[in-house]
């Protein structure tokens, strides 16, 4: 990389001013006005899958695709790279990275899964990686990173070694002695770690993960390449790349930063690796760099990528900026985490400190979750019948284990909540009173045998 096509962003760039936070805070009635668009009635207390946009960065996005449809040609060729790259900066400052060069704009944390994983298997592919080498992963990866694995990895002749992750989890100890574990399993018979996949904050069940410790571990161990999944970060916790140590971080900035879907950053250390990170869908940019690459896949919509400081004046209107959003929705889930655990009679998932803006509140054991389906139908029941949405988690208990009783028997269910702005008390009470409805008037077990 000596030689750096200009157009990636000024590599030598390093700190922009930092927007003004503003002196006017926002009132709870222009919040309810930013989020006006969300159907009413409903318990959106669901934030984690979808993320949410407020009306004037959706405002911001409509001027750019009006900007692109009324001249494609001068919003290509005069407008678009360089918008592109102006958000790349704001990001660039925002994780602490080195250079502009390193962060790339991409769909979502699927798409950087793909561009990582994939040029690991070419390496398989092409023989510099001993067949049976292995990639590390939590257990509880996301369903789209384990396949892009199998799609990659395993089908070139690699391996995986799966982390098993302790639920509930009481400590960072408890993970950080698995992985230690994994990480000795992964190595024997001689194998190679080529790649290690460590989530920031998995999905389900929603846990932070103690990542840095995780990394330090991982470089220690001679592990060669380590991806950071952080598809819920940014905007959820402090995100400081340098920190973390890993050669690949991705956080989705539609999910907790407030941009519309769909958007998120990939960071690739600068080093020898990077030349070999593509795209997965190939357009006339390719070998001019990943981020060039990424800002051109071909006709589509990319204004969401050009929203970001629309989104800074946004979460600026708020007392603290970013940090302030991040601290009060971790403090309201915690506290509303403990409401409908006391109300309900069980447990938390784990303890507040490993948390960020969602937490797993466990689900009285008389709802009679025994699978995943059974969990399934239970959101659905709560979306169709309570206008409440959340998901649900389904953990069994396995033969030998000691699980997780109230005064009825075994919590094999757990709600992950999460709280964002928009988010009110009363969501949460609504969540509350229909959970107390289903267990008091015994509908849970009947409905889900007949569904």
């Amino acid at each position: 990389m000596e030689h750096e096509d200009p157009r990636n962003g000024e590599s030598n760039h390093r700190n922009s001013k930092k927007p003004k936070i503003s002196s006017k805070f926002i009132s709870e009635s222009e919040i309810r006005d930013e989020f006006s668009h969300h159907q009413p009635g409903v318990a959106r207390i669901n934030n984690g899958s979808f993320g949410s946009c407020p009306g004037s960065v959706l405002e911001a996005q409509r001027q750019w695709q009006l900007q692109y449809l009324r001249q494609p040609d001068g919003f290509y060729f005069n407008t678009l790279r360089n918008r592109i790259t102006a958000s790349r900066k704001i990001i660039k400052d925002l994780i602490n990275a080195d250079y502009v060069d390193e962060v790339s704009l991409v769909d979502n944390a699927t798409t950087a899964a793909a561009i990582v994983l994939q040029q690991i298997g070419r390496s398989f592919a092409e023989g510099k990686f001993q067949k049976n080498d292995t990639v590390l992963m939590l257990h509880c990866a996301f369903q789209a990173v384990k396949k892009s694995i199998q799609a990659y990895v395993t089908r070139a002749g690699g391996s995986i070694t799966e982390v098993r992750l302790p639920f509930p989890v009481n400590s960072e100890e408890e993970i950080i002695s698995e992985f230690k574990k994994s990480i000795e399993k992964g190595k024997s018979n001689g194998r190679k770690i080529r790649l290690a996949i460590i989530d920031h904050i998995t999905s389900m069940p929603s846990v932070v993960i103690p990542v840095k410790e995780l990394v330090r571990i991982c470089r220690a161990e001679g592990v060669e390449q380590v991806f950071v999944d952080a598809a819920h970060a940014i905007g959820s916790v402090k995100v400081d790349v340098k920190e973390v140590g890993a050669d690949f971080y991705v956080s989705n900035l539609h999910k907790w930063f407030f941009c519309p879907p769909s958007v998120a950053f990939l960071y690739c250390k600068k080093s020898n690796l990077s030349s070999d990170m593509h795209h997965p869908v190939v357009s006339h940019e390719y070998g001019n760099g990943l981020p060039i690459e990424s800002a051109w896949i071909g006709t589509r919509d990319y204004s969401s990528q050009l929203v970001v400081s629309a989104v800074l004046e946004f979460v600026n209107r708020f007392e603290g900026g970013i940090e302030g959003i991040m601290k009060r929705n971790h403090e309201e889930v915690v506290k509303m985490g403990k409401m409908l655990a006391e109300s309900w009679g069980t447990n938390l998932g784990s303890p507040p400190e490993m948390c960020a803006g969602m937490i797993m509140v466990g689900l009285p054991s008389r709802l009679c979750l025994n699978s995943e389906e059974d969990a399934l139908r239970l959101r659905s029941h709560l979306r169709d019948c309570y206008e409440v949405e959340v998901p649900i988690f389904y953990q069994a208990v396995k033969d030998g284990e000691e699980g997780v009783r109230d005064k009825d028997g075994f919590i094999t269910g757990y709600a992950r909540i999460s709280h964002q702005v928009y988010n009110t008390l009363q969501d949460y009470e609504k969540f509350r009173d229909a959970i107390n409805q289903l267990v008091d008037d015994g509908k849970a077990c009947k409905m889900l045998l007949i569904e």
